[in-house]
């Protein structure tokens, strides 16, 4: 590589199912968007104007995958007009252009001097895999993939920097663009991708066919609500989920599982999971070699966890209040009337950390002591820096949002995984794409992979606010957010926190997690795993190629900012269970035996076999 070389642009960091055997409660009808409309709980006001707004704006979001045009608009009229009205930053382009040009017409002079190959012009991001292969170093496609990344980087110093424009109609307006040349990505069509027309060759044509089987296959799944190819393997209750234990204690929201002891003692303090809704608890129960719950039970815990129940229209109502009350609270209760435990080791993960810290400051507030530690798995408690997930989060998205839940409900899988897809677009469409439909190849699907398409929805009003009060208005980390009619302040939290983040993380970005240094008042042990959101939790003992970084935080210590963290932090080879498991242990107290499942006498009575019921529903 010369030193005149570049870098791209720098970006910011189908159903599992199966019938339950068993009858499940039944659930009253589902209100009309008339009814309500007209429900003093949810709207106030009966407008007929209103109802056309929501319904036509619930229209349209169905040829704009829930994405509101609205605000799209109001992003490229910011951009544009400040573009228009700045000549220096026109000219600034200008110049670039023309400097790119230059730069890539000696690219073509050397590689016609050194027979079609030189060292590239230009390196894509190291997270970029699509022109990784060698076929692309060959001529003319080494060509035509260098012109690809440069005009990336120009439309990116477009996108950017234009004086007077918000910052988020920036990021949205270079997050479009960039989404819209990832479509016309050389890699994307077969006489531009080297690697797709070898494999045409080599199989005469036969790996279109396999690719047109390929895509049937997922249309009728699709059509059917069925889980992706291969998915038929990873059944839970059957070879995933399949720690033994038992249900014992069910309301209209949720499940909690106690898991049979591994080991004749356990520590004095139970372990009480309480996963996100907006996928299946199971994650943390997957295969017995990478299950965090049988890590824990073979570690000497007593180990519960909530498995919540799939919202449907019926359920429009429940609030974030509702999942307080009747998940994390209901399951504290019943935790200390099973195993008469005076303290409790609470765990988080994802949105369900979000709740447990926001349940955690109201209990420091109230003078309820029974925690003994509190773990945050990938969760975010201050969501000012959010990553990406906040260019679908301003107040036109959010009203426009709101229409679509409001005619169905719930927010449904589709609209929640097109998002996800939207910010992995490469790895999650593309990619998989290019490789399933024109190389004609199945990946093999992993049970981490099936459980991801093993989808859930989120009930309108819960939704609603959780994206205003947390993501928009950042209420909990400002001291505003309302438990019980009262704000908490996670200042006054006292029990010492296990963070645990991780480095690709794209829904809960590690930098965004870091700020709990600022917000606690208590010891703080901050942990940055290798991986993303998903993996980088499920990264048991074993796992090749995972690492971590950690340190611990006491009260009186000086904060230190994110990038001062990670440049100090040494990176420690391995899985961060252990650490974690030693971390809980010198937090608990000598082991007594093992505490039966259930207790009939206290009102929790087993009831039917992990994973229970609502894991099941569709």
């Amino acid at each position: 590589m010369t030193s005149s070389t570049l870098h791209a642009v720098p970006r910011p960091p189908s159903p599992i199912s199966r019938r339950p055997s068993r009858r499940t409660a039944v659930s009253r009808p589902s209100p009309t968007a008339m009814e309500a409309i007209t429900s003093r709980e949810i709207f106030p006001t009966g407008a007929l104007n209103e109802i056309f707004d929501r319904a036509a704006h619930a229209a349209i979001a169905r040829l704009t995958a829930g994405l509101s045009p609205m605000a799209l608009a109001g992003a490229y009229t910011d951009w544009v007009a400040h573009l228009a009205a700045s000549p220096g930053k026109q000219l600034q382009l200008w110049e670039k252009a023309a400097r790119k040009s230059v730069r890539l017409a000696g690219y073509v002079g050397r590689c016609l001097v050194q027979g079609g190959t030189a060292p590239p012009c230009i390196e894509p991001l190291p997270q970029d895999r699509r022109f990784r292969a060698n076929e692309w170093q060959r001529f003319p496609f080494n060509l035509i993939h260098q012109t690809f990344l440069l005009q990336q980087q120009w439309w990116y110093n477009a996108t950017t920097g234009v004086r007077g424009v918000s910052r988020h109609h920036e990021a949205v307006v270079e997050f479009v663009a960039r989404q819209l040349l990832d479509i016309v990505s050389p890699s994307n069509f077969v006489v531009t991708n080297p690697e797709a027309l070898d494999a045409t060759f080599r199989q005469y044509g036969f790996n279109f066919l396999r690719g047109f089987l390929n895509f049937l296959d997922d249309a009728e799944r699709a059509w059917s609500r069925r889980g992706p190819a291969g998915s038929e393997a990873f059944r839970p209750g059957e070879t995933v989920a399949i720690t033994p234990g038992r249900v014992v204690m069910r309301n209209r929201l949720a499940e909690l599982i106690q898991y049979a002891p591994a080991t004749k003692s356990v520590h004095p303090e139970p372990v009480l999971i309480v996963p996100a809704w907006i996928m299946k608890g199971y994650i943390l129960d997957l295969s017995p070699e990478n299950s965090l719950v049988r890590y824990l039970l073979h570690s000497g815990y007593s180990v519960f966890m909530l498995s919540w129940k799939n919202p449907g229209p019926e359920d429009r109502d429940l609030a974030m209040a509702d999942y307080m009350q009747l998940g994390m609270r209901a399951a504290l209760n019943a935790v200390v009337g099973i195993t008469t435990a005076e303290k409790i080791h609470v765990v988080g993960y994802c949105l369900g950390g979000t709740l447990v810290a926001a349940g955690a400051a109201a209990m420091a507030r109230d003078g309820d002591d029974r925690l003994a530690s509190l773990t945050l798995l990938a969760a975010q408690v201050d969501f000012s820096e959010a990553g990406e997930l906040m260019l679908f989060i301003d107040e036109s998205q959010l009203a426009f949002l709101e229409d679509v839940m409001w005619e169905q409900g719930y927010l449904d899988t589709k609209r929640m995984a097109g998002a996800f897809q939207l910010l992995r677009s490469n790895d999650l469409l593309w990619s998989r794409m290019i490789r399933e439909y024109i190389l004609g190849e199945r990946a093999v699907l992993t049970d981490l992979r099936a459980w991801s398409a093993d989808q859930t929805r989120t009930p309108y009003r819960m939704h609603s606010e959780y994206l205003t009060r947390l993501f928009l208005h950042n209420d909990l980390a400002e001291g505003r957010y309302l438990v019980d009619g009262r704000p908490v302040a996670l200042s006054d939290i006292r029990v010492p926190i296990f963070a645990v983040a991780a480095e690709r993380d794209h829904v809960a970005p590690w930098r965004s997690m870091h700020k709990l240094n600022l917000l606690a008042d208590t010891e703080v042990t901050f942990l940055l795993t290798s991986g993303g959101h998903n993996a980088g939790i499920v990264s048991e003992p074993g796992h090749p190629d995972r690492f971590y970084r950690f340190s611990t935080k006491a009260p009186e210590d000086r904060y230190m900012d994110a990038e001062a963290w990670f440049a100090s932090t040494e990176p420690m080879p391995g899985s961060w269970w252990p650490e974690w498991e030693r971390w809980l242990g010198h937090r608990s107290g000598a082991s007594i035996t093992a505490p039966p499942v259930g207790r009939a006498e206290a009102g929790y009575p087993p009831l039917e076999a992990a994973p229970g019921v609502y894991v099941y529903q569709t």
